[in-house]
């Protein structure tokens, strides 16, 4: 839950990063893996889990690290192992509009802004999110 925390704070409330729960999302991703939703990769250094991206046939669903290990080449040495992973000629990834960190980052790794845009609703916070795409290799 730091990598969500450091990565929104600022955009989305400090009450609901504050009650994430860690137990919860690991449950979460757990079963929609069991059921086939997807697949998880994780990084690590020195033996301990630092990030971890979640992705489906045509879509990155999450890419987060430690705050402690951003800007180390770790997110790009992930995110390359995903994207090799997919099968398909493109795929898509939704980010918060607001998170310009982000949107850097993926603009660097070849992603585009489509045009799409879309509203999702996260327990009691709205987030306004929009579409990357990109060929896959």
């Amino acid at each position: 839950m730091r990598s969500w925390q450091a990565a929104y704070a600022g955009l989305l409330p400090e009450d609901f990063l504050a009650r994430l729960s860690a137990g919860e999302r690991a449950a979460s991703w757990e079963q929609r893996i069991r059921e086939g939703a997807g697949q998880v990769l994780v990084v690590e250094e020195d033996g301990v889990v630092v990030g971890f991206a979640a992705f489906g046939p045509s879509q990155l669903y999450a890419l987060y690290l430690l705050p402690e290990f951003w800007g180390r080449g770790l997110g790009q040495a992930l995110h390359d192992r995903v994207v090799a992973a997919m099968p398909g000629e493109t795929a898509v990834l939704w980010v918060l509009a607001t998170n310009e960190r982000a949107k850097a980052f993926y603009l660097r790794q070849g992603w585009v802004d489509d045009g799409e845009s879309a509203t999702e609703q996260l327990d009691d916070v709205t987030l306004d999110v929009v579409r990357f795409s990109r060929p896959l290799p």
